[in-house]
Formats: structure tokens, sequence, C-alpha cells
């Protein structure tokens, strides 16, 4: 965005709002926040475009903002993706060790071989992020840079993107005559903003709870293993206070956030009045905030539910491959939805283990800004640039095929190559 590379500013285009914030990368891996902007979003749908227009209004009014704040002119941005149609695997890659010691083109072709599995038509390849290695029977390798052995197996963990959700998504920012330098999973970007490193690797499953969707990821040993988007969140619970109390979706959404409750009765004031707007010309209704849990309780319970079964599910997938699958840190929830009252009690019931709700961390500078939970994703892709400034990212690369191309390939291929004229 300025001349500054170490100057970066990240947006997040969410179903219930758009922010930017503006950061600096400093060499600790503290992002100092320079300004934050946030404002309504319109035209947006559990991350699929439903209105161009509407769109690219509610980015230029986030920027404009976020320049206003920064004192600066904001000219690209590292950006959010999300959605149903997010896709994530794990897979391995091999390739002999030429010289009898591994170097770092055999690494990168290593998890170029593990990239290179076909995700299915349509989607394009958007993280290719480094599990562990293996040299022949040494494993659980971070770093196998110079290791004495015969063949280097590379264990990846892919995320793909649907190419026309991408291409839309870029589309409404590029009409912001924005540059796009970035693209990165929302989830991916939250871990990056709330998770400690010795979470990551104790085990832990990170919840960002967004109006639209749930992004699910899970962390054990250090490295991500799974990571999923449920097309369903906070509009789901506040659809359903707009149906129990007969008020409009903006109503029913100002009383979720003001006075839900993800437990009954609530923990605090249980027979505070609470006045609902009704439609059409009605008089005004009167409802308790434990009456009101009735509702909000019952669905944010629903909600986790969904989580929990997918950790199941994983759980099983993980055992199958003899690999070990605990959480001992817990989980961790973050997001806009993660402020409502009770909601560490409801989801410590329901996962059966500790909880903790997360802000951003390790950042500086105007922390009022963007210290709560529904900044962690647009904070998180801050943190992306900083921690990950030499990861294989193929967000800007895709081809045909679907698998993305990425200009180390080219390099890559030279030594695939002189293996082949080897063997």
């Amino acid at each position: 965005m300025a001349k500054d590379e170490n100057i970066v500013v990240g947006l997040e285009i969410g179903t219930s709002k758009v922010v930017a914030v503006v950061g600096e990368l400093l060499p600790d891996g503290v992002v100092n926040i320079l300004g934050a902007a946030s404002c309504p979003a319109k035209g947006i749908d559990k991350g699929s475009i439903t209105d161009l227009s509407a769109v690219v209004t509610s980015i230029q009014r986030a920027i404009d903002s976020a320049e206003s704040v920064a004192d600066s002119q904001i000219l690209s941005v590292t950006l959010a993706i999300t959605g149903e149609h997010i896709q994530s695997l794990n897979e391995s890659g091999f390739v002999p060790i030429s010289d009898g010691e591994v170097t770092q083109d055999e690494i990168d072709a290593a998890m170029h071989t593990a990239s290179s599995v076909r995700m299915g038509d349509g989607l394009s390849l958007l993280h290719v992020i480094p599990q562990e290695y293996a040299v022949d029977k040494q494993v659980n390798i971070k770093d196998p840079l110079g290791l004495q052995g015969v063949r280097l197996k590379a264990q990846a963990h892919l995320i793909a993107c649907h190419q026309d959700w991408l291409n839309n998504l870029k589309k409404a920012v590029e009409r912001c005559k924005l540059k796009v330098n970035k693209i990165v999973y929302s989830g991916y970007a939250s871990a990056e903003a709330v998770l400690t490193e010795d979470e990551k690797e104790l085990g832990v499953c990170l919840i960002d709870f967004g109006a639209g969707t749930m992004d699910i990821v899970v962390y054990t040993d250090g490295a991500i293993r799974f990571s999923k988007v449920i097309p369903y969140a906070g509009n789901y619970i506040t659809d359903d206070i707009a149906k129990a109390c007969a008020t409009s979706r903006a109503g029913a959404e100002s009383i979720k956030v003001t006075y839900g409750s993800a437990v009954n009765p609530p923990s605090t004031q249980p027979e505070k009045k609470i006045e609902v707007a009704s439609i059409g010309g009605r008089p005004p209704r009167l409802l308790t905030k434990e009456q009101l849990s009735l509702v909000t309780s019952i669905r944010y319970k629903d909600l986790l539910n969904v989580v929990k079964s997918e950790l199941a599910q994983l759980h099983d997938e993980l055992e199958n491959k003899q690999m070990k699958f605990e959480l001992i840190a817990g989980v961790v929830i973050t997001g806009g939805g993660a402020q409502i009252e009770d909601l560490k009690e409801c989801a410590s019931e329901v996962f059966g283990t500790q909880v903790r709700i997360a802000s951003p961390l390790n950042i500086t500078g105007l922390t009022d800004y963007v210290n709560k939970p529904q900044y962690s994703t647009v904070v998180g892709l801050l943190h992306v640039n900083h921690n990950h400034l030499d990861e294989v990212d193929s967000g800007s690369y895709s081809s045909s095929n679907g698998i993305s191309q990425n200009p180390i390939l080219s390099g890559i291929k030279k030594f695939l190559n002189k293996v082949r004229s080897e063997f």
C-alpha cells in the first residue's frame, strides 16, 4: 500500500461486515496497528457475492475510513476468503535424495509432489501448508534440510477454493482500484491471530464463529490437520429469533447481540425485560432474557454440536491411519459470534474440554480498534504475511486444470527432470 514493504493491509469481506486493517510488521512478529475501519456488508452471503455493486460500495467505504485513520493511501490488500466451496485434504509427496543430503530443491520438489493431487473441477489450490517430513525411517521432522538419507517424504495440508468465487471476490476489490497481493483462507488467518504455539503443539480446535459461516481449523503437533467451512452460523440464530418474536431480522440481530445467551437460564439478569419491536405497525412486545435464551441456547448448542460431529469424524479418520488425535489445549472460539453471553460455558458442556474465547494476540499500536474477537481474521491476515512469507502460496497462480502454479515451480521442474534423467 505504501513504499514501506513492512506495511500491510488486511481486508475481510464478511456476511455482516467489511473490515480493513492497516498494520506494520515488526521484526519480533508483533503487528503495529496503524489504522482500522469496519462498515456493514451488503451484497455478500456466506462468502458468495450476490450483488457486486453493493459489495464494491461496502469495500470502498471501509477502505476510505481505514485510510483516514491511518493517514495513508491504500493501494493493495491481503484478502480473506471463506465459504462452503473451501475444501481441504492432507497429502504426501516423495522424492529421492540425489546426493545423499537433503537440499532445498528436494524439499520444494517433495512439497510440489504432495500438492499435485487433482482437487476437483473448478477448484484452485489456495495454500500448501507443510506439516512434517520424513527421511527414510526418521519421521516427524520439522526441517529436513541437510539431513542424510535416500528418500524424502513431505506431508502437507492443502486448502483449495472455487475459482469462480475467488475471481468474483477479486473483481469486487479490483473495482475499488486496489491490487490483491495475497489471498488467505479466513480460518487459517484467524488461527494465526489467536492461537499460541503451545496450543498448536498440544492440539487445539479453533472455531471462527461468523455471521454466515463457521471456520474450523484443527492443529496437532504444531501442524494444521483439518480445516472446513460450515455454511451456517450466527445468522441461523438471528433468523430463529425473528420467527419466534415476530420481529425484523435487524431487530432480531440487535436483540441477540445485546441480550442473547448460549445457556438457559442466562448467568446474569435472567428476569430483565426486553422490548421487542413488532412488524406491520403492531405494538411492541415484552419478553425476558430467560425467555429469549430458550431460543438462543438451543441454537448455539446445535451449531457447536455440528463442530463436535466433525471432530468425531476426524478422530476416526486419524485413528484409522494410526495417528494420535488429542486436543489437549481444548477449543478456542473467536469471531463476531464468540461475543454472545455464556458461550464459553455452553461450549465447555458440548465439547467436555477447556474453552477459551479469543481476541487477536501480538498486536500493538491502535489496539483499541481491533482487540475484539470479530477482528481476528483481518488481523491474522497481517500475521500470515509476517510468519509465512516463504510458504508455498498458490492463490494467484491458477491453471486451467485446477492445480495452481507458483513461480518457484520452474526450479522444481528442472530438479525433477534431473532426477528422471538419473534414474
